[in-house]
């Protein structure tokens, strides 16, 4: 369980960052932020339950809904951020998406916002990085390498995987 806390600690971090690109696009739909407190409060001692897969669903439905394609990216890294307390403890490849899954769907999200430049989120990029505590690079390490596919999103989550492993710099 504490595994899981740091993980989805990490992953609200990051949805957090992005969380006002789609609250700007929508601002009446609480849907994202209710998710990333629900995620807190799992952070913070909270059960594992009901309460989180159906604030990721929720959040998902948002991303789906939104016609703006950098909120509906800030919607999903909400939506990741909740099930990131699903990690799994089998040490396959498409587990990295509950660790990384969230970050991934920001730095998209701040590239579409500054519309859809790559370079814009090389800084977010940086910071997601230097989020990674020693425990979650631990728990990361258990796991492959994150898997090919997944379009540009796939992609930055390869480039965040690599470099918390230090294997990119």
């Amino acid at each position: 369980m504490e595994d899981l806390r740091r993980v989805a600690a990490y992953a609200v971090e990051n949805a957090a960052e992005v969380l006002e690109i789609f609250e700007r696009a929508h601002p009446a739909d609480a849907r994202p932020r209710d998710a990333l407190d629900t995620v807190r409060t799992f952070v913070q001692g909270g059960k594992r339950g009901k309460a989180l897969r159906d604030a990721a669903w929720a959040a998902m439905r948002a991303a789906q809904e939104s016609e703006a394609a950098a909120a509906s990216q800030a919607a999903r890294a909400a939506m990741c951020a909740s099930s990131a307390a699903y990690l799994h403890p089998l040490a396959r490849a498409t587990q990295v998406r509950h660790i990384l899954g969230a970050s991934a769907h920001a730095a998209r999200a701040i590239e579409l916002a500054a519309c859809d430049a790559p370079a814009s989120g090389a800084d977010y990029l940086g910071r997601a990085v230097r989020r990674a505590s020693p425990g979650l690079v631990e728990v990361l390490r258990r796991y492959p390498l994150a898997p090919p596919g997944g379009g540009r999103v796939g992609e930055l989550m390869r480039v965040i995987d690599r470099r918390i492993r230090g294997e990119l710099t």
